[in-house]
């Protein structure tokens, strides 16, 4: 491309958050803004790490460009096993990676799409007298609280007791103190992180718009809330069925393995791409599936053999398939799935509804707790694990709940509105394509 051409094109800068899975869904946002907006070009700032993961020698670079970020890594870093150190150095880099790569690229950018994370993003497009368009990967309920941090702080107070409720928020009276992030009323309050997401949650008010991968319809009270708070939010979710994965191949046979197991029989078993739960939780998982004698699949991460019980691979042949990756939202979508047993991050969540799947829901970190809280007490197409951890007995009987019982079959039902509420926001008319259009007339706009 000539030189003329570039400058004469417009440029948005994108700056991704490189940990956990939210560099991936802001990246599907902005391919599908450069498919509708293709005069317009995307510079999508990450780290040289997490751009390797995410980009492909056959991807078009024209229209979306990886550019490189410091990861604030010191120089011959090793890492150490504590997730939280390399998040620490990336935290303590920012904001000046961004505003040197953003320097080094010399040109003129017309506007900011960030990771609602990044709050220092509003300052930025000042500077540079553009728009902050923020896009927060969860859900509208942590959303909410993130804005309205700093009121639940002053009415519940540090470290008070965990079964005070939320009535006081709409649509979260049965949202209780123990079912918050940590960071917000209890736990690590001074950590990098817990006071990234409160200046976060201080700094989208000023957004020029605030892009969320969820649907209006799923859970009105709070959107309606949220939209008194923040100006142009957009539903635009659930991104996945607006832009699904590439082709995923089934190498290990899952959907073979399921077309022979009777309708809504099977539990599958998935933490995400970055949870295990400890040794004993395994144990007591494994003891259990066997005990039950469902049948089951489970996407393990690690070397199965070594971390689950001697002699369980062999004894359960017959009953289940152990996999270490399986086609997520294909498996949720069969329909010999009777329930999904996971941390409940918001994209597993979302790929359960899209499937129609109850949940069996064992959270461990950030908005998990929440996002468990609501499936079970708010929506009621799910259950937390009796005391929080895996126990042979408790998950037996949540098991047993949902794939044998009446209350099981109600829970299905449930989720199956909720099915046919996220599919009608992304038909042609519907609210999230709606939000999308009026996101990428923002986008072009001149």
């Amino acid at each position: 491309m000539s030189e003329g051409r570039e400058n004469s094109q417009k440029h948005i800068a994108v700056f991704a958050f490189p940990f956990a899975t939210h560099a991936t869904p802001l990246l599907s946002l902005v391919r599908k803004l450069s498919q509708s907006a293709p005069d317009v070009k995307f510079c999508f700032f990450n780290t040289a790490q997490s751009n390797e993961s995410l980009f492909s020698k056959d991807d078009d670079f024209e229209r979306v460009k990886p550019c490189t970020v410091d990861s604030g890594l010191p120089e011959g870093y090793t890492f150490g096993g504590n997730p939280h150190e390399p998040v620490d150095y990336f935290l303590k880099a920012t904001p000046g990676n961004y505003k040197k790569a953003v320097a080094d690229t010399g040109l003129p950018f017309e506007g900011l799409v960030t990771d609602a994370f990044f709050w220092f993003s509003k300052e930025m497009a000042d500077e540079m007298r553009v728009p902050w368009i923020p896009y927060f990967t969860a859900g509208p309920r942590p959303l909410l609280i993130h804005v309205d941090i700093d009121d639940i702080r002053t009415r519940l107070g540090i470290n008070g007791p965990e079964d005070q409720t939320l009535e006081f928020l709409p649509g979260c009276s049965a949202i209780r103190a123990m079912d918050l992030p940590d960071g917000v009323v209890s736990g690590f309050l001074d950590s990098p992180f817990s006071r990234m997401l409160h200046k976060m949650g201080q700094m989208l008010p000023f957004a020029s718009a605030v892009a969320i991968n969820s649907f209006e319809e799923i859970d009105p009270i709070v959107v309606q809330t949220l939209k008194s708070r923040l100006p142009n939010l957009l539903n635009i979710g659930p991104f996945i069925l607006r832009s699904p994965p590439p082709f995923s191949s089934d190498i290990h046979g899952c959907i073979d393995w399921l077309n022979q197991r009777p309708k809504a029989s099977v539990a599958y078993i998935c933490f995400g791409s970055v949870i295990t739960p400890p040794p004993q939780e395994l144990e007591a998982l494994a003891e259990a599936l066997e005990a039950c004698q469902f049948p089951f699949l489970w996407s393990f991460r690690g070397k199965a053999e070594e971390m689950l019980p001697k002699g369980f691979l062999e004894r359960t042949n017959d009953k289940g398939l152990i996999v270490p990756w399986a086609p997520q939202l294909k498996v949720l979508g069969h329909p010999s799935i009777g329930v999904f047993v996971t941390h409940c991050g918001w994209n597993s969540v979302t790929e359960s509804i899209i499937g129609g799947v109850p949940m069996i829901c064992r959270p461990f970190f950030a908005e998990q707790k929440l996002n468990q809280r609501t499936v079970e007490a708010v929506w009621g197409f799910g259950l937390a694990i009796e005391g929080g951890k895996f126990t042979k007995d408790g998950t037996m009987k949540a098991l047993k709940v949902i794939l044998s019982s009446e209350e099981g079959k109600l829970m299905r039902e449930k989720v199956g509105v909720f099915k046919e509420l996220a599919f009608k926001a992304v038909d042609s008319d519907g609210s999230s394509i709606k939000n999308f259009n009026f996101l990428v007339d923002f986008v072009t706009r001149r």
